[in-house]
């Protein structure tokens, strides 16, 4: 059985054989956006202070 692979993976994949210099400029726009460095004491605040959800999402009542 093939596994289904979109057009847009297709593309990128030769896009990145056609292209090696690329990886470098990829890494750094994701080190921009998504790998951020974790500090465990900021998470545990934050993870303090929510609050929980209504059963109900739309009850306006308290």
């Amino acid at each position: 059985m093939a596994l289904y692979e979109s057009e847009h993976t297709k593309f990128m994949r030769e896009w990145m054989e056609k292209h090696p210099e690329q990886k470098g400029e990829q890494q750094q726009g994701r080190a921009l956006w998504w790998d951020k460095p974790q500090d465990a004491e900021t998470r545990t605040r934050q993870n303090a202070a929510k609050v929980p959800p209504k059963p109900y999402y739309y009850q306006t009542d308290n």
